[in-house]
């Protein structure tokens, strides 16, 4: 049997948070959208903002099409409600949302990434987020186009030995995360494409070397742990990451970083480093070994890592084995909260890329691909969409409220295209009341705009 759903709070609970409230964070967005220059000329029928703001509107409800959004988006519930709640004077049509946004370079859309992050650490929001006196980065890339036949300038190509080529789009991404958190707050990616000028494609080792300072100039206030897989692993990269001014901790592998373990190897020989082990009360040991100061590798002697080997098993058979190297000074008093930050690195996969791939987000189908930035600027609404999603599922009681009204975030979703198609929605906050006490709560008018 399913579980069983929570009961709503009572009303006089429910209330927006003071300034981390969806209204107030599409007003970050919105204040940032209209500082994007508007290269068209002459009169406009759907001014810049419209046309942004309503690609946004269309990744936040989570339509699965751009032509179920457009074939909605003159109806008349649909029009009131993206005038109410995203501040959507008029929607244009598909074709020119996708005109216009291909033009939009996506780095406009940084700066919204970027104060609502600010706003969340400067409320206290992002208090509990922090670990080892730090914020816990996790950097990965994904994809998330591929064809055979569209293309365009700034597409990666893969040429397979038939001739054929696939031309890809992919995305560095970045979040805070924390081992005991479930929501996760995406920044801004950075697009894995071909440069301007380049005769090789790019890759994930070139993006997070654009991204990471990108980061950290737009945050100067914020410390960042940052967590990588072995590809992070080298001397510049390493460099780079310490130059910002952050901390690391970077999974390492035998086979990837053979010098590195040569040398761990060889002074763990000599009885150098520490190790010991922890039987949990449910049986499971818990082994950890480490040591300071170790050369990275024979290119770079002069860069001294800090190495933690960690396994589990449970009845004499091992369960789990993992390593890391760091520039946290390791001791057995916080090698178990180095470990648990490194384990965290998968949030930014599972919770980030995995959710915008599989539930309801959708950041694999095609909604356009454009000749220039239409793509990754489609991918960076959507990821902006989520960012939102994530803070309101941390701090907003309302949305928690109609998060517990179901059983999947598919089935709110859902729920919230139904109200927004059905009905005329004044504000937000009856727009969450509707759904936690199924349209009795807010002020939800099928046919009356008055």
């Amino acid at each position: 049997m399913p579980r069983e759903l929570p009961a709503p709070p009572a009303r006089e609970d429910l209330t927006f948070h003071r300034s981390l409230s969806i209204e107030s964070l599409l007003k970050i967005i919105k204040n940032e959208v209209v500082k994007i220059p508007e290269y068209r000329v002459g009169p406009l029928e759907y001014p810049m903002p419209d046309v942004v703001m309503s690609g946004f509107a269309m990744f936040a409800l989570k339509y699965p099409s751009l032509l179920q959004f457009d074939k909605n988006k003159d109806k008349r519930r649909i029009k009131y409600n993206l005038r109410t709640l995203y501040g959507v004077n008029h929607a244009p049509c598909d074709s020119t949302l996708r005109e216009v946004c291909d033009e939009v370079n996506p780095e406009y859309l940084r700066p919204a990434f970027t104060k609502i992050i600010q706003q969340a650490h400067t409320e206290g929001a992002l208090d509990a987020y922090s670990h080892l006196d730090g914020y816990l980065l996790s950097m990965d890339g994904t994809g998330y186009f591929s064809s055979g036949s569209v293309s365009c300038p700034h597409c990666c190509e893969k040429h397979h030995r038939n001739g054929k080529i696939e031309y890809y789009h992919q995305l560095m991404g970045a979040a805070i995360v924390h081992p005991d958190k479930a929501q996760v707050f995406p920044l801004f990616p950075e697009a894995i494409t071909q440069q301007d000028g380049a005769t090789k494609n790019d890759c994930e080792s070139n993006a997070a070397k654009r991204l990471l300072p990108a980061i950290n100039q737009a945050l100067p206030g914020m410390r960042f742990i940052v967590l990588q897989d072995a590809i992070g692993a080298d001397g510049p990269n390493i460099k780079m990451i310490k130059n910002h001014g952050n901390s690391y901790i970077i999974t390492v592998t035998a086979d990837d970083q053979v010098s590195l373990y040569n040398n761990v190897l060889q002074h763990f020989s000599q009885n150098e480093g520490n190790e010991f082990e922890i039987t949990d009360d449910d049986g499971v040991t818990r082994g950890y070994r480490f040591i300071n100061g170790v050369a990275l590798n024979k290119t770079h002697p002069d860069i001294l890592v800090n190495f933690l080997d960690y396994w589990e098993y449970k009845d004499e058979k091992q369960i789990y084995s993992h390593q890391w190297i760091t520039d946290i000074e390791l001791t057995r008093e916080n090698v178990n909260a180095v470990m648990r930050a490194g384990r965290a690195r998968w949030k930014v996969e599972n919770e980030t890329f995995n959710t915008l791939k599989n539930l309801g987000y959708n950041l694999e189908h095609n909604y356009g691909h454009g000749k220039q930035y239409l793509s990754t600027t489609f991918a960076t609404l959507m990821m902006l969409a989520f960012l939102v999603d994530q803070v309101q599922e941390h701090v907003c009681v309302l949305f928690r409220a109609a998060r517990n009204m179901f059983y999947s975030r598919k089935a709110l979703w859902e729920e919230m295209r139904g109200l927004f198609r059905g009905f005329f929605i004044k504000c937000w906050e009856d727009f969450w009341l509707g759904i936690i006490f199924e349209w009795g709560g807010g002020e939800l008018r099928p046919d009356d705009t008055s």
